[in-house]
């Protein structure tokens, strides 16, 4: 009879990326407006900053496991994660395209 063998540790990663504030005013300005470029005018940066910054949160959620590699997929972490409601969202699109309309 072999003795027992000592279990492996296993690695965790986190489940939830470690996002900067900044990529979650990023994160969360894309997921009310309709393009990159409207997101660059609202942060007062470069479209090429603004995708930038999603590479990077898209990144950090395919190295917990999670990826986001489209918006909705995207909207959907950063409620999960706490970063926003779909309530929220939902309000703020509202007041845009109401604001567009006046």
């Amino acid at each position: 009879m072999s003795a027992p063998t000592a279990p492996q540790p296993t690695l965790t990663l986190p489940t939830t990326p470690a996002l900067s504030r900044r990529e979650v005013e990023v994160l969360r300005t894309w997921l009310i407006c309709d393009s990159k470029q409207e997101v660059a005018q609202a942060l007062f940066v470069s479209s090429n900053t603004v995708n930038a910054h999603l590479a990077r949160i898209r990144s950090k959620y395919e190295a917990v496991g999670r990826p986001a590699p489209t918006k909705i997929s995207l909207l959907i972490r950063a409620v999960e994660d706490g970063h926003c409601t779909f309530g929220q969202v939902a309000r703020a699109v509202t007041g845009r395209v109401a604001q567009s309309a006046a």
